[in-house]
């Protein structure tokens, strides 16, 4: 069993007066931010705010929290401290992406886009076709938001050169099997995307295991700074384009980093791991088991909200109503804007939101007006019982 106070005890947000009385579920959109990483950046910024990499001790020490940071993240990831790159956001990330694929694809080949995905790793792709390049797009189950890997097979020929898809939507919140689906891709020849953003908040994977060539989330999502984390692996790496500086692209991790990195924000990184080894020595498990951990604490915490929602027939939960098939985000469509609703719920302590969430997409394909949106409610393993019991009496009250 996860130790909740323990837990809580990593995050200075829970013992600030201000946000007393309240329970965060706007945790999609962001999450808190751990102590390690708060104390790592506040170091940064008070004794090594240099240039990094320079003989001199201040930028000797401020290169080496970098590359710290660097090295002990991809081997949480299972990945080679090259593959992994840091950028301003996940968005960003992925246009500097899709600008290596405009250069390295030919008209007539085609991309593989889903209609589940945020628009981050949707927009920068579908744009390619003013370049030429087939856009196919893999679409959900309208009722349900289920995105079925039997219909890629369909989609998926000689001329298809990547598959693009979420690890989990933002807003259908169910899981996708990403191993299966990347076997069908390298089946066909083409590269993967997958767009871990919604995913990675609840258990780190490892990455290297689920064979995808391109795996994005974001670490202000994962109690880090706000940074975009980008993995690609080798082969594709070196296959692509330089998109940074011509004198930088031999330098594998340089190579889709066309601006200089945020210092601090990158060493502070480090703190994810600090936060996640703190978690295993706790617990007394290795790191690898902390993701299990931490579902396993979600799953128990969501099922009683998702039953609860059930019972509402004014209410459309978006996506499974089985907690193990999900990820505790959990988007509602209801009969006035969504808006409203979450500033009573506000009213009540809990903050949650409302609106498209990027996500507009998948909203428009199952029937929703993005204009009313949905209501977000996402919690992660650091939500307790209690907020998930305050949560949802007032949801009951409120709808």
């Amino acid at each position: 069993m996860l130790d909740v106070e323990y837990v809580r005890a990593q995050f200075p947000a829970f013992s600030e007066p201000s946000l007393q009385g309240q329970a965060f579920f706007e945790n999609a959109g962001g999450s808190y931010a751990c102590a390690p990483v708060i104390d790592r950046l506040t170091r940064f910024y008070t004794q090594r705010r240099v240039q990094p990499y320079a003989p001199y001790e201040a930028s000797r020490l401020a290169g080496a929290e970098m590359e710290e940071a660097r090295a002990r993240l991809s081997a949480l990831l299972g990945v080679a401290p090259d593959e992994l790159s840091f950028g301003p956001s996940t968005t960003q990330n992925t246009y500097v992406l899709a600008q290596a694929f405009r250069r390295f694809m030919r008209p007539g080949e085609a991309i593989v886009v889903t209609n589940q995905d945020h628009e981050a790793n949707s927009g920068p792709w579908r744009r390619l076709a003013d370049d030429g390049i087939e856009i196919r797009e893999w679409r959900i189950d309208p009722e349900t938001g289920h995105l079925d890997p039997e219909d890629l097979g369909a989609l998926l020929d000689e001329s298809v050169r990547l598959v693009c898809f979420p690890h989990c939507s933002n807003v259908v919140g169910e899981v996708n099997p990403v191993v299966e689906i990347t076997a069908l891709a390298h089946a066909a020849g083409a590269f993967v995307c997958v767009d871990g953003v919604a995913h990675a908040p609840h258990g780190l994977s490892d990455i290297g295991s689920l064979g995808a060539d391109i795996y994005l989330f974001s670490a202000y999502k994962t109690y880090g700074p706000h940074q975009g984390i980008m993995v690609i692996r080798r082969v594709l790496a070196e296959t692509l384009p330089n998109q940074g500086h011509r004198f930088n692209g031999e330098v594998l991790h340089k190579r889709f980093t066309p601006a200089g990195p945020d210092f601090a924000q990158v060493a502070a990184c480090a703190g994810i791991v600090d936060y996640v080894e703190a978690l295993a020595a706790h617990h007394g498990i290795t790191v690898t088991d902390v993701p299990g951990l931490m579902r396993a604490h979600e799953t128990r915490l969501l099922a009683p909200l998702l039953e609860m929602l059930r019972d509402r027939n004014a209410v459309r939960l978006i996506g499974p109503d089985d907690a193990a098939r999900r990820a505790p985000t959990v988007a509602l469509a209801l009969n006035r804007p969504a808006q409203e609703v979450a500033e009573e719920l506000a009213a009540q302590g809990i903050m949650a939101e409302g609106g498209d969430f990027y996500a507009v997409r998948p909203l428009q394909a199952m029937g929703v007006n993005p204009r009313h949106g949905v209501l977000r409610v996402s919690f992660l393993h650091y939500t307790s019982a209690a907020e998930v019991a305050a949560l949802t009496q007032a949801l009951d009250a409120v709808l």
